[in-house]
């Protein structure tokens, strides 16, 4: 009888080892994000952005739109930021979808006077009014927020009330790889959420608590709901990959034409993408692990619609010791 207990307890043991390594393996459903083929900066794009806000459904009419762009640095032999046009286009398209208002805005980490930068960069010759639709985070007013479980060393941030207030904040990224995280995409673009004028210049203290744990913070305040029930925006993702940047990036790197712009609601999911596209291994990206669901930096864990991901792969150049994320 003793003998015949250990093995009905040793296969209970068993079963309960499988169903838990099922239960690991399990993913989550596929995520649609957009790939489209956009070689120049053209009017082309103010139809394919407003193709990327129907593909999507977005619902904004009545709604607080905020656009951030990626304003970094300007340097006239190559490109840094996210192109004008993408931004005017993005702008147009949520005003014609019925958004009660459109502003963009960012907080550059490098240059302190924000409209000379938005200016150099060809922001006030390409969206009309553009000193009236901005606002620079550096300088916005801020409220404390608390983080939940966070990953970095930072247990609460503060954060711009124009970013707070919105309803939607799309985040507009140019494509390019950077020398301290691999990649630079949607996720990383939201540190320009976090006013200098609170954390330095350029967010030096984000540096010091860990830039991929930073990251993983800030998109996981978006995304996951508050314990106090408060209000956050939603987000979605436009990347600028017409011409992106490869090598020694964020700012010092060679320009590098991928022809396309990616989109999609879940930004882990749309940085995923850009990174298959830029022949990066998603799952060696460490921000990227932090929030991925199950199964989401596998090929299979997002439904790519639009160009297939085979006909717009380039490879971006790394440097030495980020070429191990090849895929």
């Amino acid at each position: 009888m003793a003998e015949w207990q250990r093995r009905q307890w040793l296969a209970g043991s068993l079963a309960s080892v499988a169903a838990a390594g099922c239960a690991r393996r399990r993913t989550v459903p596929p995520v649609r994000v957009s790939v489209v083929r956009a070689l120049t900066y053209s009017q082309q794009l103010y139809t394919l952005v407003r193709r990327l806000i129907s593909e999507h459904r977005l619902e904004v009419r009545g709604k607080r739109v905020v656009l951030k762009p990626n304003l970094v640095e300007f340097d006239p032999s190559t490109t840094i930021n996210t192109h004008p046009l993408v931004v005017h286009a993005a702008m147009e398209a949520f005003r014609e979808a019925g958004a009660a208002e459109v502003r963009i805005a960012e907080g550059p980490g490098h240059r302190r006077n924000t409209l000379e930068l938005a200016e150099a960069a060809g922001y006030f010759s390409t969206v009309p009014r553009f000193e009236t639709r901005f606002t620079d985070l550096n300088l916005d007013e801020i409220r404390r927020v608390q983080l939940q479980e966070p990953r970095s060393k930072l247990r609460e941030l503060y954060l711009p009330r124009t970013v707070l207030d919105c309803d939607l904040l799309v985040s507009l990224p140019k494509m390019k790889t950077h020398h301290w995280v691999g990649a630079t995409l949607s996720m990383k673009n939201l540190f320009g959420t976090v006013p200098g004028g609170v954390y330095g210049w350029p967010k030096n203290i984000l540096h010091w608590a860990g830039i991929p744990h930073c990251i993983a913070d800030l998109h996981r305040f978006f995304t996951r709901a508050h314990a106090d029930g408060s209000r956050r925006p939603a987000l979605f993702a436009v990347v600028d990959g017409i011409l992106g940047m490869e090598g020694n990036g964020p700012i010092q790197g060679t320009p590098k034409p991928a022809g396309v712009l990616v989109a999609g609601r879940d930004l882990v999911a749309v940085d995923a993408v850009c990174c298959r596209i830029m022949r990066i291994d998603p799952r060696k990206v460490s921000y990227l692990n932090m929030e991925a669901p199950p199964g989401r930096l596998e090929p299979e864990g997002v439904e790519v619609i639009g160009e297939s991901l085979e006909s717009v792969q380039t490879p971006f150049e790394l440097i030495p010791q980020f070429r191990s994320l090849r895929l």
